[in-house]
């Protein structure tokens, strides 16, 4: 009921947008101002991944619409925990009760671009992706820019359907992967393909993951395992007043409140899955260390999966913990790029680590990893969370992690490179879609090469590009 009551809510406001925008109330840009453009996501909550990706998406923008030509604000939740991000953009905080909020922010800008991954399904939270529909919906309404930028799209609830499809009509939706791109045109939704856009990001170098793995007691020499782990089972977040009141009043609920009136699916049949989850991993790795020497590490790449870890790390033999609190995605990154191997229930974990070439396997819950897994031909690596025999199919492709680590990596490198060009392709679409929606803004003349669309790429990448592009192109043309 209460995802219902946000979603009527957010529609209604949009309706009054679209109302107020023909009798003239609004912001019209004018020629020679900075086009003031609103990014909506997931920001201020020390999740790793949508932090990584807004910051490589400015970076792109101010690399394709030009930094002089453009006035950037980002939505964080906690302006604490996003502190010293995003640099050179106005944070905006996002309350947890939205609409309003929506109804006036929204229409101060020239266009909204969408900036989450999760961008449009009902598996985390209704409230999320009504939010971010309703941020496209507003510019929308008002013949604004409104862009969703390398996000996707999964199974979503009727109502949330009906708002994808009524609202983002005349939006453009610039997908991560092919099945996100066939959900939304079955909805009427005008769509382009492109990719994540964390592939450019650079952490701190590696001098620095090495130090903070030695004051954990890594010696320098032993393989690195990385093991990112969730709490698959407590999706989706739901709004409810009256867990809310149980939660205030006698104290119930307190291990599943998220945060305001939202809160964690739980129960008996969510803890009973997550104790299986967590046993299957220890055993699958307490395995493979009687055979293989590695140094296993644990990795929150939100705040909330330093829970999952914590309860995971005493099942290892207290394996260090290191949490996105403790460490900015700069650190975080750094340190996962210093690793050997790695199995992740985190998307962006897998996606920031690649550039470094870090062999990687993915147990999921969703359709993310399976498509990045599909991408880079590797889905002899993909494990699922509720898999019933989890422990020994992670066992093996621990082992065929170990023994065919060379392939996997150039797998990986390939992977990149292809990522990378998608992602120039996405700042044409943006170029495209801005020019489109104002005709006078001063976009680029001349013909400009591939990298141009692009923030600047580090050594790193750069080197990457070198070794495998021509390889790349050449085994795409066979």
């Amino acid at each position: 009921m209460m995802d219902f009551v946000l979603e009527a809510w957010t529609s209604s406001l949009i309706e009054m947008s679209r109302a107020l925008w023909k009798f003239g109330a609004g912001r019209a840009w004018q020629q020679g101002e900075p086009l003031k453009l609103l990014f909506a996501g997931y920001n201020g909550t020390r999740n790793t991944g949508s932090d990584v990706r807004v910051e490589e998406m400015l970076r792109q923008v101010r690399r394709v619409l030009g930094e002089n030509n453009v006035a950037l604000s980002v939505m964080t939740f906690d302006p604490a925990r996003s502190r010293g991000y995003f640099s050179g953009t106005r944070q905006v905080q996002l309350p947890m009760i939205f609409p309003p909020f929506l109804f006036r922010e929204a229409r101060k800008y020239d266009g909204v671009i969408a900036c989450e991954g999760s961008m449009f399904k009902s598996k985390f939270a209704n409230a999320l992706s009504t939010m971010t529909i309703g941020a496209l919906g507003i510019a929308a309404a008002e013949n604004k820019l409104s862009v969703g930028y390398g996000g996707e799209a999964g199974a979503m609830d009727p109502m949330l359907e009906k708002m994808c499809a009524h609202y983002l009509r005349r939006s453009l939706v610039i997908t991560r992967n092919e099945e996100s791109q066939g959900i939304l045109s079955k909805l009427g939704v005008p769509t382009e393909l492109g990719t994540d856009t964390a592939w450019t990001f650079e952490p701190h170098p590696a001098e620095f993951g090495q130090k903070a793995l030695a004051a954990a007691g890594w010696d320098g020499r032993t393989p690195v395992l990385a093991i990112c782990p969730i709490n698959p089972f407590w999706w989706p977040v739901r709004p409810s007043v009256a867990k809310l009141i149980a939660r205030k009043c006698f104290g119930a609920y307190k291990e599943s409140h998220y945060s305001s009136v939202y809160f964690h699916n739980s129960g008996p049949a969510v803890d009973a899955a997550y104790q299986k989850y967590l046993g299957s991993i220890a055993g699958a790795v307490k395995a493979f260390r009687a055979k293989h020497e590695v140094f296993p590490i644990l990795v929150a790449m939100e705040r909330l999966d330093a829970r999952a870890c914590e309860a995971l790390a005493p099942l290892l033999g207290g394996a260090p913990v290191f949490t996105s609190d403790a460490h900015d995605m700069y650190e975080l990154v750094s340190v996962l790029r210093c690793c050997s191997l790695m199995v992740s229930s985190r998307y962006h974990a897998m996606v920031t680590s690649m550039p470094g070439l870090v062999p990687s396997a993915g147990i999921t819950m969703d359709e993310r990893i399976r498509n990045l897994l599909r991408e880079r031909g590797h889905e002899h690596l993909l494990m699922s969370v509720d898999d019933s025999d989890l422990e020994a199919k992670l066992l093996v492709v621990l082992e065929r992690l170990a023994s065919e680590a060379d392939d996997v990596r150039q797998g990986i490198a390939y992977s990149v490179v292809r990522n990378l060009k998608t992602m120039a392709r996405m700042g044409v679409f943006l170029e495209r879609a801005v020019h489109t929606c104002y005709p006078e803004f001063p976009v680029r003349s001349g013909v400009h090469g591939w990298e141009e669309y692009l923030p600047p790429l580090s050594p790193n990448l750069q080197r990457l590009l070198e070794t495998y592009d021509g390889a790349a192109a050449a085994a795409a043309g066979n």
